[in-house]
């Protein structure tokens, strides 16, 4: 692994087969869209080393890829994003499709659309840039599954991807875009963590305007790592649900990436949280609220030298990683987002605490609660450790004294004061 590097200030981001089905375009008549995020995910550059076996350093040559998600939001109407940011070459796009699940790596034939860009069915999106596609008459639901399908008949090249998906993705020899069965999706990432490729969002529209997002940013605690597979139990998923169960519907956006920092990039971890938060958070469609919580990675890596590439470079320091606080709250502010600041998580009898950097989270921690730079704060500390020992219960962990189970993503969602998000 490739030694950090502290990353730059805030940067702006500027980003043959059975017959298709019938896309449905908008009218001109409708006058313009009002579109809403209705998932994201933040992408990364492939790895030579990453956590678990991927497919983004191969990439894909003739090969079919079909990616499952659950959109917080619904419509009349859906788009999707592409990225090939972190693409040396242009990305060829064969055919694109999007259809509810029928299960795993299955489609329901009657929803089954085909995607088209500027009208056309194959799309080339430039090295370092995305594309979004013409939009298509598609009703959702919240918490509704869809299924995105991807045919790549050349050579992609490494893949712009999200390494920790935590959903299977499914990949099939050859153009099966238009196959509604799983039949040919034989193969799948193992363990099966998953990722997802070039699919950075989905967008809805067509009903009335919902309220501005909420975007979850954050490291692995915000991806999900220690949730269900497939289970859909992170807690950003369980704030969407809770909203949704009490009327107060809104898009929840997860923009967390496992291994992450706020102050310096790294081969499994991506952009440092400050090179990214505008074209991950800034930049969502219709954002009005980010939750922030973010550091321990840097604490945990920095403060115990046998975890450090470089051991010159001094540890990360508090006042470090509050100024990086400081710098988020003020883009979003910016951007009139209102931030509100998450404590960070106990993480005693992890591999990397050490008596140090448990008392750089405690110094951070007090920041967050008591300097009155954030909007709002969110508890998460106490949330997963309620009697205030430095440390996770055995029942809120996987094990590692570091990542919520289910248990324990339940109890950082319900720890969020719903009006908090809404205002």
């Amino acid at each position: 692994m490739s030694s950090p590097e502290i990353s730059p200030p805030l940067l702006t981001h500027a980003v043959s087969a059975s017959p298709a089905p019938a896309t449905d375009p908008v009218s001109p008549a409708a006058g313009p869209a009002l579109w809403h995020g209705a998932w994201t995910a933040p992408v990364m550059r492939p790895s030579a080393a990453p956590w678990f076996e991927t497919w983004a350093e191969q990439g894909f040559t003739n090969q079919s890829l079909r990616q499952t998600l659950r959109v917080h939001t619904g419509g009349t109407q859906v788009r999707i994003r592409l990225s090939n940011v972190y693409g040396h070459t242009p990305l060829q796009v064969t055919g694109a499709g999007i259809g509810r699940t029928a299960g795993p790596a299955a489609v329901q034939p009657d929803t089954m659309r085909t995607l088209r860009f500027h009208g056309s069915t194959s799309t080339t999106v430039p090295a370092g840039g995305r594309a979004v596609s013409d939009p298509v008459t598609l009703p959702t639901e919240p918490l509704d599954e869809l299924t995105i399908t991807l045919y790549f008949k050349g050579a992609t090249g490494p893949a712009t991807y999200h390494q920790l998906s935590m959903t299977t993705t499914y990949r099939a020899a050859g153009d099966h875009l238009y196959d509604s069965a799983a039949t040919a999706y034989t193969e799948a990432v193992r363990p099966a963590y998953g990722s997802w490729y070039y699919l950075e969002g989905i967008e809805t529209t067509g009903r009335h305007p919902l309220p501005h997002a909420v975007v979850t940013f954050g490291d692995s605690l915000t991806d999900g790592f220690g949730a269900t597979i497939d289970g859909h139990d992170r807690y950003p998923d369980l704030l969407a649900e809770r909203l949704l169960t009490t009327g107060r519907t809104r898009p929840v956006l997860n923009a967390g990436i496992g291994s992450n920092k706020l102050l310096t990039a790294s081969p499994l971890g991506g952009d440092a949280g400050l090179a990214r938060f505008t074209r991950d958070v800034l930049d969502q469609p219709r954002v009005g609220t980010v939750i922030v919580l973010i550091g321990i990675n840097d604490i945990q890596q920095s403060a115990d030298p046998a975890s450090r590439t470089d051991t010159r470079t001094p540890p990360i320091t508090a006042r470090q990683l509050i100024d990086g606080h400081r710098a988020l709250i003020r883009a979003a502010r910016t951007r009139g987002v209102r931030a509100i600041g998450a404590t960070l998580t106990p993480y005693r009898g992890a591999a990397g605490w050490t008596p140090a950097g448990e008392a750089i989270r405690g110094q951070v921690n007090q920041w967050i609660s008591t300097s009155g730079a954030y909007d709002a704060v969110v508890d998460f500390a106490r949330a997963v450790d309620p009697d205030g020992n430095g440390r996770i219960p055995e029942e809120l962990h996987i094990g590692d004294h570091l990542h919520p189970n289910p248990a324990g993503y339940r109890a950082m969602a319900d720890a969020i004061e719903l009006a908090v998000v809404e205002q």
